[in-house]
């Protein structure tokens, strides 16, 4: 059996010749594929079924994170704030079906963003060759109205073979984006011109750490000054700066 999973889809097709132009025979699609609710709310998530076989979707909930370099990772189940109906759909080929997600916080939740993860995964279906099936992460954030605290930190840069290293810490209560132009290094090497760096977009949730990477575009060695700009956004805010000096081997 095959399994998948994504934060926001998954398509899962058998291997083999023609497979990236025939459709294969199960894939789902989920809209909205990222659902953040205010509170107490609700949202309807409209699932369509685009493979060439009937589905059989069951839900379940489940916890959500990122690890350091932004990968979804599926955490263990705690007491949810989330109720998903109906549990189960059958869709035909080319249908549509439609799940309604209600959140419930408690009276005295934290403020900022709590995410969830609602799994819907079809029940296996054999094929000639082999058994698919295939797992879609619908991630829910709810906000949750109160004091938000936006505080993100550096906590240090470290030179890796061809790229630089800068860990971050979220220490707020809401997710922080970090587009490609809010997060900067400028390396500054006597008697060559400063050389700006930026580094892939990427969201770290509340109280959790990430990892942005700056690809060296060619090799640096010996001693030099880097200066970090950070600015959460988007859109892209009053950069906090910090400094550092490095000495990369050679």
């Amino acid at each position: 059996m095959i399994a998948c999973f994504a934060a926001a889809a998954c398509l899962l097709a058998p291997f083999g010749s023609g497979a990236g132009r025939a459709r294969p025979p199960v894939s789902l699609v989920a809209a909205p594929a990222h659902v953040a609710l205010a509170g107490a709310a609700r949202q309807v998530v409209t699932l369509t079924s685009t493979g060439t076989r009937p589905v059989v979707v069951e839900v379940v909930r489940a916890g959500y994170g990122l690890d350091l370099r932004g990968r979804p990772r599926i955490l263990p189940h705690r007491r949810s704030w989330l109720s998903v109906r109906p549990r189960r759909v059958a869709i035909a080929p080319g249908g549509h079906a439609t799940l309604v997600v209600v959140s419930s916080p408690p009276r005295r939740a934290e403020p900022g963003d709590h995410s969830e993860l609602v799994l819907l995964t079809t029940r296996p279906l054999r094929t000639a060759s082999l058994s698919v099936r295939m797992r879609l992460g619908l991630v829910v954030v709810v906000r949750v109205a109160g004091r938000i605290v936006r505080r993100l930190e550096v906590v240090r840069l470290r030179p890796r073979p061809h790229r630089l290293e800068l860990l971050l810490a979220n220490r707020g209560n809401v997710t922080e984006t970090i587009t490609g132009r809010c997060a900067s290094l400028t390396v500054r090497r006597s008697g060559r011109r400063p050389t700006r760096l930026y580094a892939a977009p990427r969201r770290i949730l509340p109280h959790a750490r990430g990892l942005l990477t700056f690809p060296l575009r060619s090799p640096i060695r010996g001693r030099i000054r880097v200066s970090v700009a950070l600015s959460p956004g988007p859109p892209c805010m009053r950069a906090r700066t910090r400094a550092f000096v490095l000495r990369l081997p050679g």
